[in-house]
């Protein structure tokens, strides 16, 4: 095998004498999987196009939730059951090993089965039939009774209601469970306290109205009943309900329910618009959406007409409104936070029956802001984080391992998640038991998870692939212009190369990524030169070679460094404007060229303020800096990479230069928050210092660091803004998207401390997505 320059393997197949393929050939069997994955891949893919549309989840039905439909008696006989094919299917159903679990060998899912099983002996007892099946099911309680306080295993929502429920209700109705009284006193006892805790928060008796054994008030309870008949579109609760009301929009609910899922029920329902938008978020964070784009595109679609008719569906889930709520602003729909607004408290959503899932969609969203008046989202920001820190340092509060991994990150890196890093994580971290717990377990049947893992692990890796020949190129890069050779400079290619790859990761955008990283080091050079290392006499002819540009001859060279930076931006801006004006079919030489001279003017005025010892405004600093922190040749010379076509107008525009403006400051401001010690000792200034200098003794650091991360905080709301807004928009999204890209890179380099001059800190992070492959897993569809 070789690996070709656009990084896919190519297979060299031996032949026999005869000249045909062995078919003994170890090549020509890894040809012949390598075309079976190809074939299983295009299935996948089918499969997951196939879910994301409009009612094609395909849900299982619950044992559980069947259990207590076929409770219900009917109305013109309390000895006779309303759904007697419901009994009938719990008859028919029941596993070899007694209970009636989804998954009986999954070993974390006792309780469930537990649950599932205790149901069903109520049922069939209630009705006085099938006795064999019924001691059957007793042995496996009794067996796994053990599991019930066991704080390891999953616990399926209102568990510790609900179960010591269904005991007490077999207790009263001569159900034999032959087990250590002391359990049962154990877990009633903590029923009782649980439900104490709720009392005047009906709505959270409601949804576990089936274990409520001591109601009296079931009218109560019905206010919360949905426009379908159901209450919370739980079977269940529902049954419950109907069991002691006789509600004719339950009935209707539940029959119809019967009859579509062939004599059972499913766990809830509907659910349609959840799966959807976790399987959209699900493809965006294993890094494969790029693959989904039309049929993500026709579902936000559709959601959002649903988001504007109000979907209970929606409104009535926390985690649904925020997963949809994100999805639907991050891709420019006109949304308001308000939505939220019955989630901004704790109180609101969490009990012992709490949703960590839930509480991080809430985390996540609220990072969406992008108004400078948003209170909803900041009230959600605060609860959520805190919430989920403490949830993080409870021993086994997050069962879930991969769940775990994805709160951890996502509280380490709030404005600084670069979408390769995450991807990387979820995938090693990635769950591909799709066993999702509301009160039982359910899967949906589209997808099997290892499809997702399968698709991320091979584009993950045959991108890697595409970035080590990219990195092998910009090194040879470097030494070409002996960039190498200037002693003064920090060698960051592969920091730059890692910047641009960890965000953009497409395979057709190399030459994006090499502009950007062939930029980020010559503008890091720069810098350096124009800090510390150029004389004023140096500087100036630096420019001036700039700005003559192809008759730079007649001038000369004040020194090595000098040749070597000016040959070095020379050749390289030639070469990419050629590639640019090849894929925007108009000349833009000049434009990166003005881009280059304008860089350098700025630098030099700062230079000229640190010689003469001169202290600028604020306002100067500001205006100056932004240019100074030197993103333009970075960013405005790759947008002409980036496939899109650029005009003319779109870049004389003031949203192209307030994107360029905003995420530039958020740069330069940052950097002065981590830099001010250092920057201080040199004898420089910046907005921290400036802040205190103009404050004539009345601002602290510490009140100039908060004054600066506000300024931080507003200019990325209104950069998010920007580059989500699609209303008046005449910059291509896809370049507008890089801006918000750059931002996140700038947290993460600028998190803390200046981990971009540094020499190690960020070696591990590189090395992810450059240079080290992610392994194959051992369940994965490759094996």
């Amino acid at each position: 095998m070789m690996l070709s320059c656009t990084g896919t393997l190519k297979i060299v197949l031996s032949q026999s004498a005869k000249g045909k393929p062995n078919s003994a050939d170890p090549s020509l069997q890894l040809f012949n999987k390598k075309q079976q994955n190809v074939v299983n891949t295009k299935d996948s893919l089918r499969k997951i196009k196939e879910m994301l549309k409009k009612d094609k989840v395909e849900l299982p039905v619950s044992s559980y939730d069947t259990a207590w439909v076929a409770m219900v008696p009917s109305q013109n006989s309390f000895k006779q059951p309303l759904f007697p094919e419901c009994l009938n299917w719990i008859m028919e159903n029941q596993q070899p090993d007694g209970s009636w679990a989804l998954d009986p060998d999954h070993p974390l899912l006792i309780k469930d089965s537990l649950s599932s099983t205790l149901a069903c002996l109520l049922a069939l007892h209630k009705w006085n039939v099938a006795d064999q099946l019924v001691h059957k099911g007793l042995d496996f309680i009794a067996s796994n009774i053990w599991a019930a306080t066991d704080k390891h295993q999953r616990s399926p929502r209102g568990f510790d209601i609900i179960f010591p429920g269904m005991i007490e209700h077999a207790r009263e109705t001569g159900l034999n469970l032959s087990f250590n009284n002391s359990a049962i006193e154990g877990m009633l006892l903590k029923r009782d306290l649980e439900i104490k805790s709720f009392l005047g928060e009906t709505n959270r008796l409601a949804y576990v109205a089936e274990g409520l054994t001591r109601l009296n008030d079931w009218q109560e309870l019905m206010k919360y009943q949905r426009s379908n008949g159901s209450l919370f579109n739980s079977p269940s609760a529902t049954a419950a309900a109907l069991t002691h009301l006789h509600d004719e929009k339950c009935l209707e609910y539940l029959s119809s329910l019967v009859k579509k899922f062939d004599n059972a029920v499913p766990t809830i329902y509907p659910l349609d618009i959840y799966p959807r938008l976790h399987m959209i978020d699900n493809l965006i964070k294993l890094g494969i959406d790029r693959h989904f784009t039309e049929v993500i595109a026709t579902t936000l679609d559709d959601i959002y007409r649903s988001w504007m008719q109000g979907s209970e569906e929606i409104f009535l889930d926390p985690a649904c409104c925020a997963l949809g709520f994100r999805l639907l602003r991050m891709n420019g729909y006109e949304i308001s936070s308000d939505a939220l607004a019955n989630f901004d408290k704790q109180e609101n959503i969490l009990n012992s029956m709490s949703d960590i899932n839930s509480a991080l969609e809430l985390y996540k969203a609220s990072q969406m802001i992008i108004f400078p008046n948003e209170p909803v989202l900041e009230r959600i920001y605060d609860w959520t984080r805190t919430y989920l820190e403490n949830e993080l340092v409870s021993t086994g509060a997050i069962q879930d391992k991969s769940l775990q991994n994805e709160v951890d990150y996502a509280l380490k890196h709030p404005y600084a998640s670069l979408e390769r890093t995450e991807s990387r994580r979820y995938i090693e971290n990635y769950n591909v038991d799709n066993i999702s717990l509301l009160k039982t377990s359910y899967r949906y049947f589209n997808i099997d998870n290892r499809d997702l893992l399968t698709l991320s692990f091979q584009d993950f890796n045959k991108c890697q692939a595409i970035h080590r020949e990219e990195l092998d190129y910009l090194e040879r890069w470097v030494k070409e212009y002996n960039l190498d050779k200037l002693k003064f400079a920090r060698q960051k290619i592969a920091y730059a190369h890692f910047s641009i790859a960890a965000v953009l990761s497409h395979p057709d955008l190399s030459d994006a990524r090499i502009s950007w990283a062939q930029n980020t080091v010559l503008t890091t050079v720069v810098d350096d030169f124009f800090d510390f290392a150029g004389s004023m006499e140096e500087l100036l002819n630096l420019i001036e070679l700039i700005q003559r540009w192809d008759e730079h001859s007649t001038i000369g060279f004040k020194s090595k460094d000098v040749e070597i930076l000016f040959y070095a931006i020379y050749g390289t801006t030639n070469d990419l404007a050629d590639k640019a004006s090849k894929q925007q079919g108009r000349c833009v030489k000049k434009h990166l060229i003005d881009i280059w001279i304008t860089l350098l003017d700025t630098m030099l005025k700062e230079a000229e303020w640190a010689k003469n010892k001169l202290v600028p405004t604020m306002y100067e600093y500001i205006t100056n800096g932004y240019v100074s922190f030197a993103l333009g040749p970075v960013i405005l010379i790759s947008l002409y990479l980036m496939g899109s076509k650029l005009p003319e107008q779109a870049v004389e525009t003031q949203e192209y230069n307030n994107l360029f403006m905003h995420v530039s400051i958020i740069g330069r401001l940052l950097n002065d928050c981590v830099t001010v010690a250092r920057e201080g000792a040199q004898g420089k200034l910046n907005s921290v210092s400036l802040a205190i200098v103009h404050g004539r003794g009345a601002v602290t650091e510490k009140e100039a660091q908060e004054e600066v991360t506000r300024l931080i905080e507003s200019h990325r709301r209104e950069l998010l803004r920007m580059v989500q807004q699609t209303k008046g928009s005449v910059v291509p999204k896809d370049c507008k998207d890089l801006f918000w890209k750059m931002s996140k890179v700038l947290h993460l380099f600028y998190m803390g401390d200046d981990k971009y001059s540094s020499p190690h800190k960020m070696v591990s992070a590189v090395n992810e997505i450059i240079n080290e492959p992610i392994l194959l897993p051992p369940y994965s569809k490759l094996d």
